[in-house]
């Protein structure tokens, strides 16, 4: 059960952006991503949630299964915030370095502002 979790979270990302509130935008991104770095999606829910009290513009929650694990992306278009999680996990195979590939495209795409990235080692 070897395997890596890293997380980012962006702030400073532009709340226009389509990525922040589409969820089709976002699973092109995710989807895009998760194949560029090597990883096999599975399986994939994209929702968006209804606008917030204030009118605003509502964000999304993606998810991408893998066959090596999980993506998760979580998008806060009023705070220009944005979650990243991927957890690979390294049985057979070391999927570090593809999970590190995911993170950086992920990132680059939202243009954060600031970013404070974790990185655990599981099992």
């Amino acid at each position: 059960m070897q395997g890596l979790h890293l997380t980012a979270d962006l702030r400073g990302c532009d709340p226009a952006a389509p990525l922040m509130h589409d969820p089709a935008a976002l699973r092109t991104l995710c989807l895009g991503a998760v194949r560029q770095a090597g990883l096999q999606p599975v399986g994939e829910l994209f929702h968006r949630f209804p606008p917030p009290p204030d009118g605003g513009v509502p964000g999304i929650t993606g998810v991408v299964l893998l066959a090596e694990s999980h993506l998760a992306v979580h998008t806060w278009p009023e705070l220009g915030a944005v979650t990243l999680d991927a957890y690979v996990c390294n049985l057979g195979d070391d999927n570090s370095a593809k999970a590190a590939v995911l993170i950086d495209a992920l990132q680059a795409a939202f243009g954060p502002t600031q970013v404070q990235r974790q990185s655990l080692h599981r099992g």
